[in-house]
């Protein structure tokens, strides 16, 4: 089996599969605009896969570092400024993770909503044709 992250030929879709890149974005941002043949789906997955690991190495670091120094944070005779800048200082990389995985999964919800109207304005559709109310004997 080859697998190949080459675009294929950019067609118009039916509302049905538009609907799939729609929800292929939601769950992996980027993935349903390859799937639509948008090239900006590379990007977008970039964006959000580098802003998910970011968030993870970075996010456990200040996890255990939080964990190691509870007391001198939380403590009796903690300074809040001195402590809030501590935080910041310690969490601001993960925090960068979070933007940027944000900032991926935007791009792509709108990638999403352009192609979801430009589906409907080519009209085809997968659904079966409606039978006005007539009852076949």
């Amino acid at each position: 089996m080859k697998i190949s992250l080459a675009l294929g030929p950019r067609q118009g879709l039916s509302r049905q599969t538009a609907w799939g890149c729609l929800t292929t974005n939601a769950a992996l941002p980027g993935f349903g605009s390859l799937l639509a043949g948008r090239i900006s789906g590379y990007p977008q997955a970039a964006l959000a896969f580098g802003g998910l690991f970011l968030t993870l190495g970075f996010g456990a670091h200040f996890v255990l570092w939080a964990l190691a120094n509870w007391s001198r944070l939380y403590g009796p005779d903690a300074d809040p400024f001195d402590s809030l800048l501590d935080i910041w200082l310690h969490s601001r990389w993960a925090l960068l993770g979070i933007a940027l995985f944000g900032l991926g999964w935007l791009w792509a919800m709108a990638t999403s909503m352009a192609i979801v109207s430009s589906a409907r304005r080519t009209g085809r559709s997968t659904a079966p044709p409606r039978l006005n109310g007539t009852r076949a004997e």
